[in-house]
């Protein structure tokens, strides 16, 4: 940036109040004391640089910073591709950036200010908030990582959680008939007794069966003679687990809970169990013993409740896609034998595949069901047909029934075209592969994410090894699938604005499956085909693109935090919607997100649209 310019700048008015209001409303400086903030503002230099200029910097190479003020810069990788434009508010990045494969530079669209925040005031800022310079760093990858830290809720759940309603309560002097009365209206097992406030004891329905009726005391005395006077306590922050080992270790089945010296409710052995049926491997052995469809589906209908469970208790997207697709399997493997107990044993053998999310690990808690039926090559149409039809309706309507919509595509095992012999599927994968048509890189993208719920493991690792020969380093097919993958684009636009649906019933909101995460989905499964990978987790693709070297290391790293951040991202906003009482979806409106999270959110798309170009790249003209 020549002298003229920088002279130009210095002698901008500057004003520190406005500066500071606007420092402020940017997310890495939002959570900053009030006196960083004004110290910032004091020190902030305006600069100003003319359309057309390539600034031979953008941040402060000594360690300061520039944001934009006003106007509009572009990063463009070195063969002038754009990238990304950035506008109010976006850190500029220093020239020479690398993001995964693609080298950026900044141009500059339209007259822009930007203001530079100097060097002492960011190491100053760094040392003092050390989650700060993590959110500063030019680098939306490096951003999202920061930003994992802030998004998550407390990583635990406390026992003020499980309380649903306000303790029943009673004075010392109430007659014990009365309070057993109480108990039937309030359709409680335990009432507190209560003097001024204060928590003297706790009376149960075990109380008044063996310290009344047992014992034959007269229920017009007050209900302090049969109380448990001076009760074990738990605080309403402590957690979960404490609580129930306080119960057990006590052999107690009621705990008054406190908030400081107030009684603000009571858990029961009930609720700690309630905690317990909505656990991964009690709905898996609760699925286990029913006898009937009807039974399975009742199993599964705490499914929400779990997942909203494993959000409020900060676990990773990673772990929650597992949980809920560990469900789905259990669901499917009942179905399976019940569905053979009524048609009895099958009469050759089959394999029962998931495909798509199911596959990868990666269900929400409003996944369709995609799956498909492998058969052995004794399979007989005419003498076995019946029975294999029969059997896969069986399942996929009993799955619908268990809240598992049916597959709007067809992609189902009780679709014919989907229920085949094991050589009639490898020449299906063949005619894909050697033909990548439309209709075939669809096909390709739901099945070459497939994973075996039952049947023999044989049937399933020789198609499995028939289609990583198929695909391995071949670059022409690759080619293909990574300009098909290109048709999910992140919802962002050149001026780091969210691309929003227009009209019908979801107006001005994103579609997290389709727009925001697929496109992640479809990087990681080239990598994975190219590398010859038998994995299927989105994650665990990426990681093995990265160590194999079908991409860079920072590059697998960046796509593995957005995948991360936008999962949360969504089981978050289907969260929200099961604790209101609605239908989960796909469908978010930014609105919903505080600036923070918005910001992280542009970071995302920014990494993957980066990624895309990246991929292009190295697959264009078929050379992998």
């Amino acid at each position: 940036m020549g002298q003229t310019t920088v002279e130009a700048a210095l002698n901008m008015p500057v004003q520190p109040a406005a500066v500071r209001d606007f420092i402020a409303d940017q997310p890495a400086f939002a959570k900053l004391p009030e006196d960083d903030l004004d110290a910032v503002a004091a020190q902030v230099v305006p600069i100003h640089l003319n359309k057309g200029e390539t600034p031979a910097w953008a941040g402060d190479p000594a360690g300061g910073i520039a944001l934009v003020r006003s106007g509009s810069l572009e990063v463009r990788t070195v063969t002038g591709e754009p990238v990304v434009r950035l506008g109010e508010g976006d850190l500029v990045p220093a020239s020479g950036i690398s993001g995964g494969d693609a080298v950026l530079r900044v141009a500059v669209l339209e007259d822009a200010v930007l203001y530079r925040i100097p060097a002492e005031q960011i190491l100053r800022l760094r040392a003092a908030h050390p989650h700060f310079a993590r959110l500063l760093d030019p680098q939306p990858g490096e951003r999202l990582r920061a930003a994992h830290g802030r998004m998550d809720p407390a990583s635990r759940r406390e026992v003020r959680d499980m309380i649903r309603r306000p303790p029943e309560v009673a004075t010392p002097g109430t007659s014990i008939a009365d309070a057993a009365r109480h108990m039937h209206r309030a359709s409680v097992s335990c009432l507190a007794v209560v003097e001024d406030g204060r928590l003297l004891g706790i009376v149960t329905d075990r109380d008044l069966r063996n310290r009344v009726l047992a014992a034959g005391r007269d229920p017009a005395g007050p209900v302090s003679s049969v109380m448990t006077p001076d009760p074990f306590q738990i605080d309403d922050t402590a957690l979960v687990f404490q609580a129930e080992i306080l119960m057990g270790r006590h052999g107690i089945n009621h705990l008054p809970v406190m908030c400081g010296a107030e009684l603000v409710g009571l858990v029961t052995s009930t609720d700690i169990l309630r905690t317990h049926v909505r656990s991964v491997a009690f709905m898996a052995g609760d699925i286990a013993r029913r006898d009937d469809a009807a039974g399975v589906a009742a199993a599964v209908k705490p499914l929400p409740d779990m997942v909203h469970d494993l959000v409020e208790g900060g676990s990773s997207a990673y772990g929650i896609g597992h949980a809920v697709s560990a469900v789905t399997d259990a669901t499917t493997e009942r179905l399976l034998g019940l569905a053979e107990r009524r048609l009895g044993s099958p009469p050759v053998p089959y394999l029962w595949m998931a495909l798509g999310s199911q596959a990868r690990n990666e269900q929400t808690a409003c996944s369709d069901q995609d799956n498909a039926l492998v058969l052995s090559d004794d399979y007989d149409e005419e003498a076995h047909g019946d029975y294999f039809k029969a059997l896969a309706e069986f399942v996929c309507d009993g799955l619908a029934e268990a809240g598992y919509p049916l597959c709007p595509g067809g992609i189902m095992a009780r679709n014919p075209r989907w229920r085949m012999p094991l050589e009639a599927w490898r020449r299906a994968f063949e005619r894909w592969v050697r033909e990548p048509l439309p209709e075939a890189l669809l096909n390709a993208s739901v099945f070459f994410d497939m994973r075996p719920v039952a049947g023999p493991p044989s049937l399933f690792r020789d198609l499995q090894r028939h289609v990583l020969e198929l695909t391995g380093s071949n670059g022409l097919f690759l080619g293909h699938m990574v300009r098909n993958a290109l048709t999910h684009q992140p919802p962002l636009g050149l001026f780091r604005n969210f691309v929003l649906i227009s009209g019908g019933e979801h107006h001005r909101s994103l579609d997290l499956k389709h727009s925001v995460l697929a496109p992640i989905v479809d990087l990681a499964r080239v990598y994975a085909l190219d590398a010859g990978s038998p994995v299927v987790n989105t994650h665990d693709r990426l990681v093995v693109a990265g160590e194999t070297g079908k991409v860079s290391r920072d590059g697998a790293r960046d796509l593995v935090d957005a995948l991360e951040f936008l999962g949360l991202v969504r089981i978050r906003h289907q969260a929200r919607l099961m604790k209101a009482g609605k239908t989960p979806d796909n469908y978010l409106s930014p609105q919903e997100l505080s600036p923070f999270e918005r910001g992280h959110l542009k970071d995302a798309f920014a990494v993957v649209k980066l990624m895309q170009s990246a991929a292009l790249a190295a697959y264009r003209g078929g050379m992998a």
